[in-house]
């Protein structure tokens, strides 16, 4: 990585950032008012092990990364991780950013006594999933998802 990048987790004053650096991800979102986005943030707050990891880099959000931390009743109690929401600056990109925040929620995730971190990945791009292998994710089980939104484009 050849610039520093401070982590850190997301708060009700980034969102602004935060909603900019999601127009990189799925530029044709409909666009969510400030006072929605805020009630929305503040209930994911709740949800305990949650975090929106954030890095920054001269105080701009350049990275971002989603943990939900979801209770569950096998695997002796021990909680499973879910990322989402995976989205780094294009102008940031090849940085190494994106492994650096990745990293930290899944720390996180272990943090928390999660017994494992998923994440889905619509790309076919070999970059893409060799970046996800990488980090330490592996390709191993067969994903399936029921959506109320189309596709978008890989």
């Amino acid at each position: 990585m050849s610039q520093e990048l401070t982590i850190r987790t997301a708060g009700q004053d980034d969102l602004p950032s935060l909603l900019a650096l999601y127009k990189h991800l799925h530029p044709d979102d409909e666009t969510i008012s400030p006072a929605v986005a805020s009630n929305i943030l503040a209930q994911f707050l709740r949800y305990p092990g949650s975090a929106i990891f954030l890095g920054l880099r001269d105080d701009a959000v350049v990275t971002t990364c989603t943990l939900i931390v979801i209770p569950n009743l096998t695997r002796g109690g021990a909680p499973y991780g879910l990322i989402e929401n995976v989205v780094t600056d294009a102008r940031h990109s090849q940085h190494g950013y994106g492994k650096v925040i990745l990293k930290a929620a899944i720390s996180a995730a272990w943090h928390h006594d999660c017994y494992k971190v998923m994440l889905l990945t619509g790309s076919k791009n070999p970059a893409t999933l060799r970046f996800y292998q990488d980090v330490g994710f592996e390709q191993s089980k067969t994903g399936f998802q029921a959506r109320r939104i189309p596709l978008r484009e890989a």
